[in-house]
């Protein structure tokens, strides 16, 4: 039996909108990078960039499970000596809640170069409104 692969000028890239009130960030991520992978598609190949568009609002409300409000931090490092930063959950929150929702996918996509493109069609709002309505979005649900 032959595998059918699609060539990519030829998928129809759907637009999905997500409320991320109230949900688990692992398990909103973990759906949300399921989508963007294009894991959904019956022409699925890991070697071509099938996936759709994931649309979020209300990044600012999701919820953390346990106490990782407090005890997860973010890390960044400067390369300089003494440029070690760690950030925890609930201060990363108050000054960029977008990035909260928008790492977890970022590290649950493959690392390489198709993820980038994958990761470039996911758009993370702060509030119910967004400039896509043109597109027509579908609900996704969890």
């Amino acid at each position: 039996m032959k595998t059918t692969l699609v060539d990519e000028k030829d998928v129809q890239r759907v637009w999905y909108v997500v409320d991320a009130a109230n949900k688990p960030v692992g398990r909103l991520a973990a759906k949300i990078a399921h989508v963007l992978r294009g894991k959904t598609k019956p022409a699925f190949a890991p070697q071509s960039d099938l996936g759709d568009f994931v649309v979020v609002l209300n990044a600012e409300k999701v919820r953390f499970t346990g106490s990782k409000e407090e005890q997860k931090t973010y890390t960044s490092y400067s390369r300089f000596p003494g440029g070690l930063r760690r950030i925890t959950a609930g201060e990363m929150r108050k000054k960029h809640p977008e990035y909260l929702l928008s790492h977890a996918v970022k590290n649950m996509l493959p690392k390489n170069k198709l993820s980038r493109q994958m990761f470039a069609r996911l758009k993370i709002y702060t509030g119910t409104e967004h400039p896509h309505a043109a597109q027509k979005p579908q609900a996704l649900e969890l």
